[in-house]
């Protein structure tokens, strides 16, 4: 079954615990390539996308358990060999491996890695910094190949943000001979939860959160115990889908720390908002507000991976909004869904107009994208009358099972 049935009308009221981060999660597992033991990462999210960073890490040789939420890699037997394309090609953060096995093995082929199609994001930026670390890199047909015989230090001025990249360079500098800069590094608190975790396994990693990272190489990192924050895209989605349907309800977990740029904009349109020291309690609104205009941005400013998510409450609230999406190019792809939904959306360049006075109905839908998809689960839930979304499995790379905890919030759907 790859799709969702969604009855829309109702009001949600329940409560339900936010999984792991997925964002976190990846670079994080792709670090314990890095260690020669064994390290226990908690509260991983049970989803697709970490099935197949655990499929790539059964495949170089690391022996993987899973016990619900806890996972163990054991990297002791780690062997250089061909990574399994239908897992790379699926999943883009793949790509941190590159920095993880240069650093290990002094060496890596594989294909380029796939993911969603919300934008290009080439990954020359990250191969041009680890050439300036010394690395020999060789492109093919369908991927390439890395080599270096030591890693070195270097000041990386990249010509713009990235979260991949810094990611990549963070795991090639940890045990590289001598001291990275990183600039502009990119601030997410992923970043931050990956920094967390090096540095609990010795590294020595100067200004997370910030800008400008600095790392000075050590000769090894340890095994470790580390568990992943939660998820605040998944926080946010869940707050979008009461904002989407009214109704009351928390949040267990939610980063709400994390999450200042979305409360502030959830604030402005209507939702209540209560800080608890567990969790958020939201309240959604039956007439919402106008979002005025939102602009997507690195963060802390407001994230690419909830643009779609706003753009459905905004549909669904009625009144008019703006919204510029400034990081990827290709990133308005649920617009034609809202359409058909009854929305009236119009794009000029970067620029979404939501305009007001629409009221959505139940449509049979296509999610094309992780984000995309759930933010039409959501749209769907203030539909009239019943509606499916299609390609459940994009939103399963994300969510460990986005219709049981719609549910235990109170929504009507199930599994198509």
């Amino acid at each position: 079954m790859d799709a969702i049935r969604i009855y829309g009308g109702h009001c949600l009221d329940g409560q339900t615990s936010i999984q792991g981060s997925k964002n976190a999660s990846l670079p994080i597992l792709a670090a314990t390539l890095m260690i020669n033991g064994v390290c226990e990462i908690e509260n991983c999210p049970e989803i697709s996308d970490v099935y197949h960073m655990l499929r790539l890490l059964e495949s170089l040789g690391c022996r993987v358990e899973r016990d619900g939420p806890c996972v163990r890699v054991d990297a002791g037997g780690l062997a250089v060999c061909d990574m399994p394309s239908d897992s790379v090609g699926v999943m883009r953060s793949s790509v941190t491996l590159t920095g993880a096995l240069l650093a290990r093995t002094g060496s890596v082929c594989m294909e380029y890695p796939g993911g969603c199609v919300i934008g290009a994001r080439p990954i020359d930026l990250h191969l041009n910094a680890l050439r300036q670390m010394g690395v020999t890199v060789e492109e093919r047909d369908g991927g390439f190949c890395a080599r270096v015989s030591r890693l070195h230090g270097a000041v990386l001025k990249l010509p713009f943000v990235s979260v991949g990249t810094t990611e990549n360079l963070i795991l090639a500098a940890v045990t590289a001979e001598g001291e990275t800069v990183i600039e502009p590094a990119a601030r997410e608190p992923e970043i931050q939860a990956l920094c967390d975790f090096l540095s609990l396994a010795g590294a020595r990693i100067t200004g997370s959160g910030t800008g400008r990272l600095v790392i000075r190489g050590v000769t090894a990192l340890r095994p470790v115990r580390f568990r992943v924050p939660a998820d605040r895209i998944v926080a946010g989605t869940y707050l979008c889908a009461c904002m989407c349907a009214g109704g009351r309800v928390f949040l267990k977990d939610a980063p709400a720390d994390q999450m200042e740029s979305v409360l502030d904009c959830a604030a402005r349109m209507g939702a209540g908002i209560v800080r608890e020291s567990d969790g958020l309690l939201v309240t959604g609104r039956e007439h919402g507000w106008s979002c005025g205009r939102i602009v997507t941005g690195c963060y802390p400013a407001f994230p690419t991976d909830l643009q779609s998510l706003f753009m459905a409450v905004t549909a669904a609230s009625g009144q008019a909004g703006e919204i510029q999406e400034t990081v990827f190019e290709n990133r308005f792809r649920i617009v034609p869904e809202l359409r058909r939904m009854g929305a009236d959306i119009t794009l000029r360049g970067s620029v979404a107009y939501v305009k007001g006075g629409c009221r959505l109905h139940g449509a049979t839908v296509e999610a094309q994208e992780l984000r995309g998809g759930a933010a039409l689960v959501a749209a769907s839930l203030a539909a009239e009358g019943a509606g499916t979304v299609t390609n459940r499995h994009y939103i399963d790379r994300g969510y460990e099972d986005i219709v049981q905890s719609l549910r235990e919030l109170g929504a009507d759907l199930e599994p198509a």
